[in-house]
C-alpha cells in the first residue's frame, strides 16, 4: 500500500511510489537552497539554471535508476537519454527556476513516466506550497491524497486561464491579437509556468492553459494530471497531444473548442 498523503491512502504502482519519494527528496534539496540560490547561470537569455536545479536532477535520477534501471531518463539538465526497454522518465527537477530565484513559491518538481507513447504516471510537487499532485493512467488524479477534478465552467467570461509565452511572441502581431482576443473573452488571464498551470487546471483552480514553447519535461506529468482529473489536453490546433510538440492547450474540456478557436484566430 502506498500513500499519497492526506486522509485517503491510495494503492499506487511501484513506479509511482518511487517517483513520489524521488520528488520529495528533490523537494528537500530545493527547500535547502530556497532564499540562498547562489550563482545563477544562463542557458539562454531568459533560461536560468542554478546549482539547485542540477542537485535536484542528480537526486531524482539516482533514485529512479537505482530502482528501475530498465527505464530511460530524460531530464531538463541532463540532455536527451535514449528510452530504455521499459519506457522513460521525463523529469523537470526545478520547473519555474525564475520564480525560485525570485523567491516565489510557484516552483515545482515534475516527474512523468512514458511507455510506448502513453503517459502512465505523473507526479508534481510544490515544496513551498506543500502540495503533492499524483496521477496514474486510468486511475484518477489526487492532491495530497484527495481526488481532484477540473472545473465545470462552460462560460468563457467566468474562466481564469493561464497563457504562457516567451517575450519573442509579442513581435508576432497575429499572436498578440489572438492573446488579446482570449483576454477579452475570459474573466482573467494569468501567466505562470507549465507545472503550476497544468496542476491547477487539474485541481479546478484554473480553467485552461496554453503554451507555444513547451518541452517534454514541462508538460509530461501535468498533461496526465489534467486528463485524469477529467480535462482535455491537445496540441495547439486541437490535434492529439504529443509530448514532444511545443504547443499545448489544456482545459476543463467544456471550453476547449472555443480556446482552440480563439488561439487559432477564430471568434468564440
Amino acid at each position: 500500500m502506498g500513500a499519497v498523503g492526506g486522509d485517503r491512502p491510495v494503492r499506487l504502482r511501484p513506479e509511482t511510489v518511487v517517483a513520489v519519494a524521488a520528488a520529495r527528496a528533490a523537494g528537500r534539496i530545493l527547500q535547502h537552497w530556497f532564499g540562498r540560490v547562489g550563482p545563477v547561470e544562463l542557458k539562454s537569455a531568459r533560461d536560468p539554471v542554478t546549482r539547485a536545479d542540477r542537485a535536484s536532477e542528480r537526486e531524482i535520477r539516482t533514485r529512479l535508476r537505482r530502482r528501475f534501471p530498465a527505464i530511460g531518463f530524460l531530464g531538463e539538465e541532463g540532455g536527451a537519454v535514449a528510452a530504455g526497454p521499459d519506457g522513460r522518465w521525463i523529469v523537470d527537477p526545478l520547473d519555474g527556476t525564475v520564480a525560485f530565484v525570485a523567491g516565489l513559491p510557484t516552483f515545482a518538481v515534475s516527474i512523468g513516466l512514458e511507455r510506448h507513447g502513453q503517459l502512465e504516471v505523473g507526479v508534481i510537487l510544490f515544496p513551498r506550497l506543500r502540495e503533492l499532485f499524483v496521477a496514474e493512467r486510468g486511475q484518477g488524479a489526487w492532491l495530497n491524497g484527495r481526488r481532484i477534478r477540473v472545473t465545470r465552467t462552460t462560460e468563457l467570461d467566468r474562466c481564469v486561464v493561464s497563457l504562457w509565452h516567451e517575450p519573442e511572441l509579442w513581435r508576432d502581431r497575429s499572436m498578440r491579437e489572438r492573446i488579446a482576443r482570449v483576454g477579452a473573452a475570459v474573466r482573467s488571464v494569468t501567466m505562470v509556468g507549465a507545472c503550476f498551470s497544468l496542476a491547477y487546471v487539474a485541481a479546478g483552480r484554473l480553467d485552461a492553459y496554453w503554451e507555444r514553447q513547451a518541452h517534454p519535461w514541462d508538460v509530461a506529468a501535468g498533461a496526465l494530471l489534467v486528463r485524469e482529473a477529467g480535462g482535455r489536453v491537445t496540441g495547439g490546433a486541437g490535434q492529439p497531444f504529443d509530448v514532444e510538440a511545443p504547443t499545448i492547450i489544456a482545459s476543463n474540456g467544456r471550453i476547449h473548442a472555443r480556446m482552440v478557436g480563439l488561439l487559432n484566430g477564430r471568434r468564440s
